[in-house]
């Protein structure tokens, strides 16, 4: 889903132009016809990223909405325009917070410059933030970036959980963020003052995962050269987070459903038991309920864990998440390079909305991570993503494949979804056998190569030639040879031109 840009003029007509522009940039626009119906809209529940706000209004004025802004502690930015652009109105709104200036009648340029300075600079702002907070244990639940419907009653259970010390049993795939969620529920509960400890008993040693959870007394077996504390001491009157909690060994397991029963941990050597007071939240990916059945997980100790239990959705049952994940990635990780890439274009974020993301939130971050890297200008496009690509080219017909391009052209039909509104995109691939299964001639996938070309080049038979590696007159030769007809609109668009 696209930003929101509210534009708040009280002249129709330049509401009109301010909206027309606003979308043609590619943002999702709105307008009030004056402050007090900014203000009203700005207080409901649809969410809005950034404000062009008039500073001369009838009502309430520029300067009064952004007065009031303040005082509801709504941080959204405002880019101020009016037709008297004198010094002493740039200092007043600037002052009284706005973003940037713009003087009536405002370019299509200076506004579409402004507009994403303002919302990277708000994005930014937000990723510096959100990461202050993860590194404090503060994090809360209205820092998780998910507008999907599916994922509003995990919000809503995570948000009853933080309200109690009950213990929370996070399920999903892997990837999905149930460490996320864990901080999330920690950060907006009385505990968040104290110690978020997060333990992964997959990637523990079997043979040390008592000490590390426990503890152990100087020597108590070879290499304990020194007193160990242990992870439940750790996260005393704080939030113990057991990820991937089915991986525990058997042994390990009776010790931590004892752990839980009494309040208490006994190190490894040591001759006294020692009281905790720790909240519990775990997290697996596996089904608990069949390992029990198959004894493979102790089943007191999954009643003991399974109290509250919370169930993520993967990425690919909220795929109108990844618009948004996928711009809240590429801000922190464009900063983080020290690259000036701001936005993802529309071609791009349609590619990755088409995706099944089988390595969920984890993998999109990565895919992000690769094409900021890949990008040499200020905007991600489908050409940085060639992987997704092909793989949403060989999923759609299940035989064996190689990609052509990793862009998505308009050359190519499109498979509209329109319960959710998401578009997934054919991409363009060569089949390699024919019906029967067997390869097929090389005439024909050549026949194939040069149809596509055409039509991704739209007839320009220079630039055909170019891409193909081969001269122009060889590429005629070909086409006559291969029995193609050039006289196609395609081809009439570059005569056209020339």
């Amino acid at each position: 889903m696209p930003e929101t840009v509210l534009i708040v003029d009280d002249d129709p007509v330049q509401r009109r132009l301010l909206e027309a522009m606003v979308q043609r940039f590619g943002y999702q626009a709105m307008t009030a016809e004056g402050g007090d119906a900014a203000m009203a809209m700005l207080g409901g529940e649809q969410r809005i990223d950034c404000v062009v706000l008039d500073l001369v209004m009838p009502d309430l004025d520029g300067l009064g909405v952004m007065a009031r802004m303040r005082e509801a502690g709504l941080d959204i930015p405002v880019i101020v325009q009016t037709a008297h652009g004198g010094i002493d109105n740039v200092v007043s709104a600037m002052r009284a917070g706005a973003t940037d200036f713009v003087v009536k009648p405002a370019s299509p340029e200076r506004l579409q410059v402004s507009l994403r300075n303002a919302l990277a600079t708000k994005a930014l702002a937000g990723e510096l933030q959100r990461l202050k907070r993860r590194q404090e244990g503060t994090l809360t639940i209205t820092d998780i970036i998910t507008r999907a419907e599916s994922m509003r009653p995990v919000l809503r259970a995570a948000e009853k959980a933080a309200a109690s010390t009950i213990p929370v049993l996070i399920e999903g795939e892997s990837g999905v963020g149930k460490e996320l969620i864990a901080r999330a529920i920690h950060g907006s509960g009385e505990r968040r003052a104290k110690p978020f400890v997060a333990v992964n008993c997959g990637a523990m040693p079997e043979n040390l995962v008592e000490s590390i959870l426990f503890g152990h007394e100087k020597g108590a077996f070879t290499g304990a050269t020194e007193k160990h504390t242990g992870k439940f001491v750790e996260a005393g009157r704080g939030t113990l987070f057991l990820d991937e909690v089915g991986e525990l060994p058997l042994a390990a397991q009776v010790k931590l459903l004892r752990a839980l029963q009494e309040g208490e941990v006994e190190p490894v050597g040591g001759r006294r038991s020692a009281k905790v007071d720790v909240r519990i939240i775990s997290a697996t990916n596996r089904n608990l309920i069949a390992d029990v059945k198959a004894g493979r997980f102790r089943e007191d100790l999954f009643y003991r864990l399974h109290v509250f239990p919370i169930s993520v959705p993967p990425l690919r049952q909220r795929i109108e998440d990844v618009p948004k994940l996928a711009r809240h990635f590429l801000t922190r990780i464009a900063a983080e390079e020290g690259k000036r890439v701001h936005s993802i274009d529309v071609d791009a974020l349609k590619l990755l909305c088409s995706f099944h993301w089988p390595g969920n939130v984890r993998q999109l971050e990565n895919a992000i991570f690769r094409a900021v890297v890949l990008a040499d200008g200020e905007q991600i496009s489908a050409h940085e993503f060639p992987q997704i690509a092909m793989q949403i080219g060989a999923d759609a017909v299940g035989q064996p494949m190689i990609d052509l391009s990793p862009a998505i052209v308009a050359t190519w039909p499109e498979v509209r979804n329109t319960t959710s509104q998401v578009v997934a995109l054919t991409v363009p691939t060569l089949c390699l056998t024919d019906a029967a299964g067997q390869a097929r001639p090389l005439d024909d996938i050549e026949r194939e190569v040069i149809r596509f070309a055409i039509a991704h080049y739209h007839g320009r038979m220079s630039e055909v030639a170019r891409r193909l590696k081969i001269g122009r007159s060889t590429l005629y030769r070909k086409l006559e040879g291969l029995g193609l007809d050039i006289r196609e609109p395609e081809s009439q668009t570059e005569n056209a031109t020339t």
